[in-house]
């Protein structure tokens, strides 16, 4: 029987993750590239969500490989990987629906968002995250939400940009089950300690 925790915790498995999302990061900030060179500099860190959550799971990675936890950025990235690849996954989809068709391109943001999403959720027993965590990270995330969809910086989807009222609204429920997963994930689940 395969045991899950051991293949996580193995050092050689958390080298590959932290040499996939290193790769990963940067090429999301490359493929922002273009949105970032127009945004306000003030709202540079709300622009490039997935690349950003895929750095937080970095510095998590980096953090286990010498023994340590950095509870405050599991807690950034296990809910902004989930959120950030979930909503990926959605607006590809979507996206498809509505132009009619799907390239290799989509597909290949379906897969790698869909990881993301995955990822940050398996390490939830090896997280040290408190409430209090979860509650700045909540903060972060709705905050977020205003910079996208009050202020129009939210990632650029052309083709569905007839429906950024729906997007937003579904965005935002999105943030809400994020949150509220990670927080039963690391809170709620764990065993209590005398």
């Amino acid at each position: 029987m395969i045991n899950l925790q051991m293949i996580l915790g193995n050092r050689s498995f958390l080298w590959m993750l932290l040499i996939i999302n290193i790769f990963g990061t940067i090429y999301g900030y490359y493929w922002y590239a273009d949105q970032l060179a127009v945004t306000p500099w003030y709202f540079l860190p709300f622009v490039p969500d997935s690349p950003t959550a895929s750095l937080f799971f970095v510095f998590v990675l980096i953090a286990f490989l010498k023994g340590k936890s950095w509870p405050l950025m599991e807690a950034l990235a296990a809910i902004t990987l989930f959120k950030y690849g979930i909503w990926a996954v959605g607006m590809n989809f979507a996206g498809g629906y509505v132009s009619g068709s799907l390239s290799w391109v989509n597909y290949m943001l379906i897969f790698s968002h869909f990881g993301m999403a995955i990822e940050g959720l398996l390490y939830h027993k090896f997280y040290t995250i408190k409430r209090w965590h979860i509650f700045v990270v909540a903060i972060w995330v709705f905050h977020n939400e205003i910079i996208d969809y009050v202020y129009g910086e939210m990632p650029t989807y052309s083709v569905l940009n007839a429906y950024t009222d729906q997007v937003a609204y579904l965005t935002f429920w999105l943030s809400v089950c994020s949150v509220a997963l990670v927080y039963f994930l690391t809170i709620r689940m764990k065993p209590k300690t005398s």
